[in-house]
């Protein structure tokens, strides 16, 4: 036996006070939103936006990214259950039942962020693209965050693996270690999220609106695609399938990607807001 295996046995509940549970998941979740929050007030100061925006700005992330990662689970991942039965029907409204699927969120994220620029973006200058370049540096952390509480749920993991990190997910009563991908999709988007920032922060006048987006997304799922082939299938008919499913949603996003690198060096609209007069 290799001493360097973890036996990972963590309780996913962090704090229990009488029926209430605080989870490092909910715990991560919430973190991920409130760096998001200092991230965006950020960038609205150096951009000269009403820091007034927020509010909207967080409340409409949340709800999409709650309503559209659950609705993607349901759909893509379990139809059959959650439409098969009113029992199953009923507990889509139930996400603390478990059954998230970032795909999901993405496409709500991506409605969601439409709508708030079609309302506040005309009088204030900006636009979807715009608030797309930005929100994808906030996500890339909340990502990070998303799959650590991963890890603290012993959920998501990889096939069997004979490297020295692999993980002992006890919890889930596994005696072989295992790929922790979650620890793998977390250091990619935390990689991706400093890269992003680092760019915004330093080459700011050099980049063109949708280039930050395009290059998250090729990142962020091109990383998801790759890590996807050492993922355990997590639901029955993915076993039979050459992609899983969580492969086949990332290409879309991949190839919007490589459309969204070219067209801001074609188009060449600034990444920053244009103050008038300038």
């Amino acid at each position: 036996m290799n001493l360097l295996f973890v036996n990972w046995h963590v309780n996913p509940i962090l704090l229990r006070m009488g029926s209430l549970e605080i989870r490092w998941y909910g715990l991560l979740f919430v973190a991920g939103f409130i760096l998001g929050w200092y991230l965006f007030k950020w960038f609205f100061k150096r951009e000269k936006l009403p820091l007034e925006l927020l509010d909207s700005l967080l409340y409409t992330l949340l709800i999409a990214t709650i309503v559209g990662a659950r609705l993607g689970h349901c759909i893509f991942y379990q139809p059959d259950y959650y439409f098969g039965s009113w029992k199953g029907f009923l507990e889509i409204f139930m996400p603390w039942k478990g059954g998230l699927a970032s795909h999901g969120g993405a496409i709500a994220l991506l409605l969601a962020m439409w709508w708030y620029s079609s309302h506040y973006g005309k009088k204030n200058n900006f636009d979807f693209l715009w608030i797309m370049d930005r929100l994808c540096i906030a996500v890339a952390f909340a990502g990070c965050f998303i799959r650590c509480g991963n890890l603290m749920n012993s959920e998501i993991y990889g096939d069997v693996t004979s490297l020295p990190w692999g993980f002992i997910f006890q919890l889930r009563g596994e005696t072989e270690p295992k790929h922790p991908t979650q620890i793998y999709e977390a250091l990619s988007y935390l990689i991706l999220g400093l890269i992003l920032v680092w760019i915004y922060a330093k080459k700011l006048d050099k980049v063109h609106r949708g280039f930050f987006f395009g290059l998250f997304l090729i990142g962020c799922f091109g990383m998801r695609f790759l890590i996807e082939f050492i993922k355990e299938p997590q639901v029955g008919f993915e076993e039979t399938m050459a992609l899983n499913m969580g492969q086949l949603l990332s290409i879309p996003f991949i190839i919007a990607g490589i459309f969204l690198l070219v067209r801001s060096f074609v188009v060449k609209t600034p990444a920053a807001i244009q103050q008038a007069g300038k």
